[in-house]
Protein backbone atom coordinates (compact mmCIF):
# COMPACT_ATOMS: atom_id res chain seq x y z
CA UNK A 1 0.00 0.00 0.00
CA UNK A 2 1.16 3.56 -0.65
CA UNK A 3 0.06 6.35 1.16
CA UNK A 4 0.35 9.44 -1.05
CA UNK A 5 -1.81 11.84 0.81
CA UNK A 6 1.28 13.82 2.62
CA UNK A 7 4.55 15.39 0.43
CA UNK A 8 6.29 11.94 0.51
CA UNK A 9 4.65 8.64 -0.38
CA UNK A 10 4.84 5.98 2.60
CA UNK A 11 5.10 2.43 1.50
CA UNK A 12 3.74 -0.28 4.02
CA UNK A 13 3.48 -3.43 3.47
CA UNK A 14 2.35 -6.79 4.86
CA UNK A 15 -1.38 -6.95 6.88
CA UNK A 16 -0.01 -6.13 10.28
CA UNK A 17 1.72 -3.33 9.16
CA UNK A 18 -0.70 -1.76 7.17
CA UNK A 19 -3.60 -2.30 10.01
CA UNK A 20 -1.41 -0.67 12.54
CA UNK A 21 -0.16 2.27 10.36
CA UNK A 22 -3.86 2.68 9.41
CA UNK A 23 -5.27 2.82 13.00
CA UNK A 24 -2.62 4.98 14.05
CA UNK A 25 -3.07 7.33 10.95
CA UNK A 26 -6.70 7.69 11.88
CA UNK A 27 -6.50 7.14 15.30
CA UNK A 28 -9.07 3.89 15.52
CA UNK A 29 -8.75 0.57 16.37
CA UNK A 30 -5.57 0.20 17.93
CA UNK A 31 -5.60 1.88 22.01
CA UNK A 32 -2.78 3.97 22.80
CA UNK A 33 -2.52 3.58 26.48
CA UNK A 34 -1.34 0.69 28.03
CA UNK A 35 -2.11 -2.47 28.76
CA UNK A 36 -4.78 -1.95 25.99
CA UNK A 37 -1.97 -1.37 23.24
CA UNK A 38 0.36 -3.97 24.50
CA UNK A 39 -2.68 -6.58 24.76
CA UNK A 40 -4.08 -5.38 20.89
CA UNK A 41 -0.01 -5.72 19.52
CA UNK A 42 0.18 -9.07 21.03
CA UNK A 43 -2.93 -10.37 19.53
CA UNK A 44 -2.83 -9.04 16.15
CA UNK A 45 1.14 -10.79 15.96
CA UNK A 46 -0.65 -14.17 17.63
CA UNK A 47 -2.74 -13.90 14.14
CA UNK A 48 -0.02 -12.95 12.23
CA UNK A 49 2.36 -15.24 13.04
CA UNK A 50 0.19 -18.46 13.88
CA UNK A 51 -3.17 -18.14 11.30
CA UNK A 52 -1.39 -17.97 7.94
CA UNK A 53 0.90 -21.20 8.09
CA UNK A 54 -1.46 -22.93 10.32
CA UNK A 55 -5.49 -22.41 8.93
CA UNK A 56 -3.46 -21.92 5.70
CA UNK A 57 -1.34 -25.50 5.83
CA UNK A 58 -4.43 -26.78 7.06
CA UNK A 59 -6.60 -25.44 4.52
CA UNK A 60 -3.91 -27.03 1.59
CA UNK A 61 -3.79 -30.60 2.84
CA UNK A 62 -7.11 -30.62 3.76
CA UNK A 63 -9.22 -28.89 0.64
CA UNK A 64 -6.48 -27.88 -2.32
CA UNK A 65 -3.33 -31.25 -2.14
CA UNK A 66 -4.05 -33.17 -4.70
CA UNK A 67 -2.96 -35.68 -2.99
CA UNK A 68 -5.32 -36.63 0.08
CA UNK A 69 -2.23 -37.41 3.06
CA UNK A 70 -3.50 -38.23 6.23
CA UNK A 71 -0.46 -36.95 8.70
CA UNK A 72 -0.23 -33.50 7.75
CA UNK A 73 -4.25 -32.80 7.45
CA UNK A 74 -4.29 -34.44 11.23
CA UNK A 75 -1.16 -32.40 12.29
CA UNK A 76 -2.08 -28.89 10.71
CA UNK A 77 -5.91 -29.98 12.15
CA UNK A 78 -4.53 -30.23 15.72
CA UNK A 79 -2.92 -27.05 15.39
CA UNK A 80 -5.66 -25.04 13.70
CA UNK A 81 -7.77 -26.63 17.35
CA UNK A 82 -5.47 -25.99 19.28
CA UNK A 83 -5.49 -22.19 18.39
CA UNK A 84 -9.17 -22.22 18.31
CA UNK A 85 -8.96 -23.40 21.98
CA UNK A 86 -6.37 -20.48 22.63
CA UNK A 87 -8.97 -17.69 21.30
CA UNK A 88 -12.21 -19.65 22.81
CA UNK A 89 -10.75 -19.32 26.06
CA UNK A 90 -9.73 -16.14 26.17
CA UNK A 91 -13.23 -14.80 24.60
CA UNK A 92 -15.17 -16.65 27.33
CA UNK A 93 -13.89 -13.69 29.50
CA UNK A 94 -13.76 -11.04 26.45
CA UNK A 95 -16.33 -9.23 24.24
CA UNK A 96 -13.88 -8.50 21.69
CA UNK A 97 -10.23 -10.06 21.78
CA UNK A 98 -9.12 -7.18 23.46
CA UNK A 99 -12.07 -6.78 26.36
CA UNK A 100 -14.75 -4.58 25.60
CA UNK A 101 -13.16 -2.73 22.63
CA UNK A 102 -13.52 -3.84 18.76
CA UNK A 103 -9.19 -3.56 17.82
CA UNK A 104 -7.63 -4.49 15.09
CA UNK A 105 -6.31 -7.78 16.96
CA UNK A 106 -10.48 -8.86 15.60
CA UNK A 107 -9.95 -7.75 11.99
CA UNK A 108 -7.22 -10.09 11.39
CA UNK A 109 -8.43 -12.89 13.53
CA UNK A 110 -11.72 -12.91 12.22
CA UNK A 111 -11.25 -13.32 8.59
CA UNK A 112 -9.10 -17.23 9.57
CA UNK A 113 -10.97 -18.13 12.99
CA UNK A 114 -13.88 -16.34 12.89
CA UNK A 115 -15.25 -17.55 9.22
CA UNK A 116 -13.51 -21.14 9.69
CA UNK A 117 -15.85 -21.69 12.63
CA UNK A 118 -18.27 -20.42 10.48
CA UNK A 119 -17.97 -22.83 7.95
CA UNK A 120 -16.80 -20.63 5.30
CA UNK A 121 -13.15 -21.17 5.05
CA UNK A 122 -12.30 -25.28 3.10
CA UNK A 123 -15.84 -26.97 4.28
CA UNK A 124 -14.45 -28.23 7.35
CA UNK A 125 -16.65 -27.45 10.04
CA UNK A 126 -17.78 -30.95 10.98
CA UNK A 127 -14.31 -31.98 10.75
CA UNK A 128 -12.40 -29.56 12.98
CA UNK A 129 -15.70 -30.00 15.59
CA UNK A 130 -16.11 -26.49 15.61
CA UNK A 131 -19.29 -26.07 17.05
CA UNK A 132 -17.07 -27.01 20.37
CA UNK A 133 -15.73 -23.37 20.42
CA UNK A 134 -18.94 -21.41 21.64
CA UNK A 135 -17.16 -18.54 22.23
CA UNK A 136 -15.80 -18.21 19.09
CA UNK A 137 -19.08 -18.61 17.59
CA UNK A 138 -20.46 -15.81 19.16
CA UNK A 139 -17.56 -13.37 18.55
CA UNK A 140 -17.62 -13.91 14.74
CA UNK A 141 -21.47 -13.94 15.11
CA UNK A 142 -20.84 -10.32 16.59
CA UNK A 143 -18.50 -9.10 14.32
CA UNK A 144 -20.68 -10.25 11.47
CA UNK A 145 -23.59 -7.84 12.95
CA UNK A 146 -21.13 -5.02 12.36
CA UNK A 147 -21.80 -2.89 9.15
CA UNK A 148 -18.34 -2.17 8.26
CA UNK A 149 -17.36 -6.17 8.41
CA UNK A 150 -20.68 -6.50 5.97
CA UNK A 151 -19.51 -4.09 3.77
CA UNK A 152 -16.13 -5.69 3.75
CA UNK A 153 -17.26 -9.57 3.36
CA UNK A 154 -19.56 -8.17 0.18
CA UNK A 155 -16.30 -6.19 -1.40
CA UNK A 156 -14.18 -9.59 -0.99
CA UNK A 157 -16.42 -12.69 -0.75
CA UNK A 158 -14.79 -16.04 -1.02
CA UNK A 159 -17.63 -17.75 -0.69
CA UNK A 160 -21.48 -17.74 0.60
CA UNK A 161 -24.07 -16.25 -1.81
CA UNK A 162 -22.56 -14.23 -4.50
CA UNK A 163 -25.65 -12.68 -4.85
CA UNK A 164 -24.59 -10.08 -2.09
CA UNK A 165 -20.90 -9.99 -4.18
CA UNK A 166 -20.09 -6.29 -4.86
CA UNK A 167 -17.07 -6.86 -7.25
CA UNK A 168 -15.93 -3.61 -7.75
CA UNK A 169 -16.37 -0.22 -5.55
CA UNK A 170 -15.79 3.34 -7.02
CA UNK A 171 -18.59 5.29 -4.05
CA UNK A 172 -19.92 4.47 -0.89
CA UNK A 173 -23.46 3.83 -2.43
CA UNK A 174 -22.51 1.03 -4.37
CA UNK A 175 -22.98 -1.12 -1.33
CA UNK A 176 -26.84 -0.01 -1.98
CA UNK A 177 -27.22 -0.17 -5.57
CA UNK A 178 -24.40 -2.30 -7.52
CA UNK A 179 -24.06 -5.66 -5.18
CA UNK A 180 -24.96 -8.92 -7.84
CA UNK A 181 -28.31 -9.29 -6.68
CA UNK A 182 -29.17 -5.95 -7.76
CA UNK A 183 -27.31 -5.59 -10.88
CA UNK A 184 -28.95 -9.39 -11.88
CA UNK A 185 -32.83 -7.19 -11.21
CA UNK A 186 -32.38 -4.15 -13.02
CA UNK A 187 -31.14 -5.88 -16.50
CA UNK A 188 -34.55 -8.14 -15.97
CA UNK A 189 -36.86 -4.71 -15.24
Amino acid sequence: MTDRSGTTPIRVFESGAILVYLAEKFGAFLPMAQPARAETLSWLFWQMGSAPFLGGGFGHFYAYAPVKLEYPINRYAMEVKRQLDVLDRHLADNEYVVGSDYTIADMAICPWYGWLVKGWLYDAGAFLAVEDYKNVLRWADQLLARPAVRRGRMVNRVSGALSEQLRERHAASDFDTRTQDRLAAAEQA
